[in-house]
């Protein structure tokens, strides 16, 4: 779905609800792209941008453009959150006198805290709309979507509006695609099958790649398998062999040099490490 606010394309990529019995690695998003997080239920830890937060119901964060972050649900009251993924224009006139929420919206790369602004009956309506998609529910899930937009800004900014800025650039869910393929996919996926999936040849897989997150494949897989590696170190009790299996590593040894290369220590001294920290 996409719709235009203020002048500038709004490109749908996701709207999910879930309740989280699994971790979600370190992770991150290409450019423009924003997602906003509304934790309806439950507790657990949110890292965003190296700072860990003791999360439980009413918290909201966003993160922005290249924003790393990761959850860890607490297994006996397991995260539930509303997930809104979003894709802005790549270019906007720059307006210094204009000042609206699209504009602070795209202007706050990341932001957590608690939600004040009545965002989480907002979600509850749009997860309704779409689930009934009643007549006229697209125009109702397009308003309702910049409502959340607009919750959003008064949740963390105090400035008054003024006038609109302008551009226009339209959105595209090929860099969704990519992001869910190495969250999910880090184990198995290759460069081929991201290349169909993406409509592109293998080469322009590669300079897409180059292009918004500044790595080929290898080292993106290599980067989605290391932040999948830390998460199961610190939240797990599985052993290091159990997760180099896990990772798709055709032995310990294997995923024991990748581990050290990237991380300059190995998996047991990074598990000492975080915990010692914990």
């Amino acid at each position: 779905m996409m719709f235009m606010m203020e002048g500038e394309s709004v490109f749908v990529g996701n709207i999910v609800y879930e309740r989280f019995h699994r971790s979600i690695p370190m992770h991150a998003h290409s450019d423009n792209s924003f997602e906003i997080h509304y934790i309806s239920a439950g507790n657990g830890k949110v890292t965003v941008s190296g700072k860990e937060y003791d999360t439980s119901a009413g918290t909201l964060y966003i993160t922005g453009p290249h924003v790393k972050h990761s959850m860890v649900p607490d297994p006996n009251d397991p995260l539930s959150e509303y997930c809104v993924y979003l894709k802005l224009s790549g270019s906007v006139r720059d307006d210094k006198r204009a000042i609206s929420p699209l504009k602070l919206f795209r202007e706050a790369d990341e932001w957590y805290g608690k939600e004040r602004y009545g965002l989480g009956v907002l979600m509850k309506a749009l997860f309704a709309e779409l689930a009934e998609q009643n007549i006229g529910y697209r125009a109702v899930v397009e308003s309702l979507i910049k409502q959340i937009i607009v919750s959003c800004v008064r949740n963390y900014s105090r400035k008054k509006s003024s006038a609109d800025p302008q551009g226009i650039r339209s959105g595209d869910d090929q860099y969704l695609k990519i992001e869910e393929a190495f969250l999910y996919e880090y184990a198995t996926l290759t460069l081929s099958a991201l290349a169909g999936r993406l409509n592109r040849s293998t080469r322009q897989t590669q300079r897409l790649l180059m292009e918004h997150y500044g790595m080929n494949f290898q080292s993106k897989k290599t980067e989605a398998k290391m932040n999948a590696a830390a998460l199961m170190l610190q939240s797990s009790d599985m052993t290091v062999t159990e997760i180099a299996d896990e990772l798709g590593y055709s032995s310990v040894e294997h995923f024991s040099t990748a581990f050290r290369k990237y991380y300059g220590m190995s998996a047991s001294e990074y598990r000492v490490q975080r915990t010692e920290k914990a």
